[in-house]
């Protein structure tokens, strides 16, 4: 276990110990510290793409402004997590993301809480934007589901997050994993109790045997049985239908 020192803007102290090489990002929200952060989840792989989780670490002499999230804990290190300096450069990156994709509610939320309006960017306002490109969904895609249906494209200015050749892809299996994530609602997915529609294709659902209520796409079941090792007739009942299976099962035992 490593030990390390989080220093408040006033000076005081706060000792925490966390496992050596962890997220450093995790640690001092796990340790209830506010960080904003729009990139990151605790179950995807770290990418530091929207820069908003600055914080400052003093290791040895030497004192360097870093993202939390993709930062390794290392024993002895002290953490500035809301100095002058990371502040200020939490407010140009909130600045610069806003141009970027203006009119995201997350976003003017958190560039507010650093004092700073949407109406005082000084950079040109892309409105026709609502992608930042934090990978998010790219991901989930890859590391949660293992379909790998979409990806970066393209560079500079015109990077975007897209099915490979933009076009309907067989790797998608409906899941709608990208839109849940997508933290700025860029992902559209369009949900009946029937159907799944994404990324140009629809997806027929599978219902519960007792009720009709709709689980996942066939194509998401089919995904899980082969990946996964689910049973096939795992999906054959939703959560509510099986615990009331489950229990009449029961109490018929021993009569």
């Amino acid at each position: 276990m490593a030990k390390i020192t989080v220093i408040s803007p006033k000076g005081a102290r706060r000792e925490l110990e966390a496992e050596e090489g962890a997220s450093l990002l995790r640690v001092l929200l796990d340790a209830g510290i506010e960080v904003p952060h729009l990139c990151y989840h605790e179950a995807l792989s770290a990418y530091g793409a929207c820069r908003l989780c600055l914080v400052e670490v003093k290791k040895g002499k030497k004192r360097t402004l870093t993202t939390s999230c993709n930062y390794p804990v290392r024993d002895g290190i002290e953490v500035y997590h809301d100095t002058d300096k990371v502040v200020r450069n939490r407010k140009m990156v909130l600045e610069l993301t806003l141009a970027k994709s203006p009119g995201i509610p997350a976003l003017i939320d958190l560039a507010e809480a650093h004092g700073l309006k949407q109406d005082e960017v000084r950079f040109p306002l892309d409105h026709a934007n609502d992608c930042i490109l934090c990978g998010l969904c790219e991901r989930v895609c890859r590391e949660g589901v293992g379909a790998e249906a979409i990806t970066f494209s393209q560079r500079g200015d015109k990077k975007e997050i897209q099915t490979p050749f933009a076009i309907p892809t067989m790797a998608c299996i409906g899941c709608a994993s990208c839109a849940h994530i997508c933290p700025t609602g860029h992902i559209k997915a369009e949900e009946t109790p029937l159907w799944t529609q994404i990324w140009g294709r629809q997806f027929k659902k599978v219902r519960c045997l007792e009720c009709g209520a709709p689980l996942v796409t066939e194509a998401q079941r089919d995904h899980l049985v082969e990946t996964r090792g689910f049973a096939a007739d795992y999906f054959e009942y939703c959560d509510v239908c099986k615990r009331t299976r489950q229990a009449e099962h029961f109490a018929t035992v021993g009569r």
